[in-house]
């Protein structure tokens, strides 16, 4: 199999695969059609020795864990002044190389320009207004900080005079604090992934509370990795309170926008992450004193009151008024026991007089005056009383009553009228 019907072939099988000449020479046709283009990125790993014609670079993203080697003519990078370093923001004209041996890809530069100050400054406001379009800088988003917190991780350089103004104000004021430092590089062009990475395992730590990222004043330049993106978006999106503690008073990186509390340095920093156990201590007894002045006012007013309750005559002799009232109870139940035997005597009278009246009235006290009582006993076993001489006739049986007891007649005679009776 020839080269050229290979890549006449509009593609590979597995029966037919290309070889990786093949391979490598697409890939450097594909990248040799990009020409040249403008790339901007950080300088790091830059090798220029002395007697070489070609200087070799590594150009960073700032925002993302990718890199580039570039080469260039030694003359391109020795003409800057002052010198180009570590961590210096460029933006460079170079063409994409495919190496087809090697397999790798590089770029070959022909110029480098350093990003002024200036500029830096412009992609910094124009990063700023991105970022507070997306409300990263809305203060509903800020946390507040815990009063007290259990441990509290820092971010900031080894030895550095931020860490010991964190640590050494914050024991002053609480000396019980705990720390968990975590030493990056705070400038350069690794300053970036070091930070993001501490970043990380601080939030992750179930006993830090609260995070301080210090450093000390710098250039703008220096200071630059704290207005990264990447770094903001990462802090807005700790779960963990997150305060800012870069350089001075009038440093103000996008850090401090995004930040849950901005430190003005990190001195500030150490005396806001703890409370002053002095200050706190004092507060303490003020509010003891106040607690106390409370009570006592409180006890004082309600033994007043109960003095003047006491000082009332109910009080003050509260046998007399119960033995007064126990007297007129007595009296009224003396009363309404005389009250009570008068009404029974009456009614007792007046019961009396009626069984007087009822007993005269009566059949037997009539009958005692010599009148009797005649009923007639033949009339189906029902005495009935006659009440005239119609009702008798001659041969009924009479039962007459009488006071003394009762006698059996019966009529045999004609009946006389009542007149000639009398």
């Amino acid at each position: 199999m020839t080269e050229n019907s290979t890549t006449a072939k509009p593609g590979s099988t597995p029966e037919e695969p290309w070889p990786v000449r093949t391979v490598a020479r697409k890939i450097a046709d594909w990248i040799n059609r990009l020409g040249t283009v403008w790339v901007e990125g950080q300088l790091t790993q830059i090798s220029a020795r002395p007697g070489t014609g070609t200087a070799f670079l590594t150009l960073r993203d700032p925002a993302a864990d990718v890199s580039m080697t570039v080469t260039c003519a030694t003359a391109v990078l020795r003409q800057h002044e002052p010198p180009l370093t570590d961590g210096t923001r460029v933006v460079v004209r170079a063409k994409p190389t495919f190496f087809l041996n090697r397999g790798t890809l590089s770029l070959r530069a022909d110029e480098i320009r350093a990003v002024g100050v200036g500029e830096l400054l412009a992609r910094i406001e124009r990063l700023r207004r991105l970022l507070a379009a997306e409300g990263l800088f809305d203060a509903r988003r800020k946390r507040r900080p815990p009063f007290l917190p259990r441990k509290v991780g820092l971010i900031t350089g080894r030895a550095s005079a931020a860490e010991h103004d964190v640590l050494v104000n914050a024991t002053a004021r609480w000396p019980a604090v705990a720390f968990r430092v975590e030493n990056v590089a705070v400038q350069g062009a690794t300053a970036v992934p070091q930070i993001l990475d501490a970043l990380r395992v601080l939030d992750r730590d179930p006993e830090v509370e609260v995070i301080v990222i210090a450093r000390g004043g710098g250039s703008v330049e220096d200071l630059l990795p704290f207005s990264d993106e990447a770094l903001c978006r990462a802090v807005s999106e700790c779960r963990t309170p997150v305060l800012s503690a870069i350089g001075h008073e009038p440093d103000t990186p996008l850090l401090d926008h995004v930040a849950d509390l901005r430190c003005s340095t990190p001195t500030d920093a150490g005396k806001r992450v703890v409370p002053d156990v002095a200050e706190e201590s004092a507060r303490v007894r003020q509010a003891r004193d106040r607690a106390r002045r409370a009570l006592h006012g409180w006890v004082d007013r309600e033994l007043r009151l109960l003095t003047q309750l006491r000082s009332r005559p109910v009080l003050a002799d509260p046998v007399s008024p119960l033995l007064r009232r126990a007297d007129e109870v007595r009296a009224l139940t003396e009363r309404g026991r005389r009250a009570l035997l008068g009404r029974l005597a009456e009614e007792s009278a007046g019961l009396a007089a009626t069984r007087a009246r009822l007993t005269t009235l009566g059949p037997a006290a009539t009958l005692a005056r010599g009148y009797a009582v005649v009923q007639r006993t033949d009339a189906g076993g029902i005495p009935r009383v006659l009440r005239s001489t119609d009702d008798a006739a001659e041969g009924a049986t009479l039962r007459i009553r009488l006071a003394d007891g009762a006698l059996h007649a019966v009529v045999t005679g004609d009946r006389d009228p009542a007149h000639e009776g009398r």
